[in-house]
């Protein structure tokens, strides 16, 4: 089996690409739920996974869900996630980072060309 690393500079730059979004004057972002900046976030993560060819759903309460097909459509999958909007005065990371590690496992999945069951 292959070694599938991080890359955590991608990593770092998509998290620096997030926090441009809704960023404020102190250095933190305001990614307040329902706001435009809020909307921005969403659809910069829409366009990411879609160039992964994952599938998007957004659920009654406007939760977003990215997946990725595997061999097997009957197998769990595996869920990894947080939240990608943020308090007021929120930091940087606000609850992006747990998103933003899935987004980037995905593309080290894709990178190797790996196909999970």
């Amino acid at each position: 089996m292959t070694d599938f690393h991080v890359d955590g500079t991608r990593l770092w730059k998509t998290l620096h690409q997030l926090a441009e979004i809704g960023a404020t004057e102190a250095g933190g972002v305001a990614r307040v739920a329902l706001t435009d900046a809020d909307r921005a976030g969403r659809d910069q993560f829409v366009e990411w996974v879609t160039e992964l060819e994952c599938s998007v759903h957004i659920d009654r309460m406007g939760n977003l869900f990215a997946r990725r097909e595997g061999t097997d459509p009957n197998r769990d999958p595996v869920v990894i996630g947080s939240h990608l909007d943020s308090q007021p005065t929120g930091g940087k990371f606000d609850g992006a980072y747990g998103v933003m590690v899935g987004l980037e496992i995905l593309r080290v999945l894709s990178d190797h060309g790996h196909l999970t069951a």
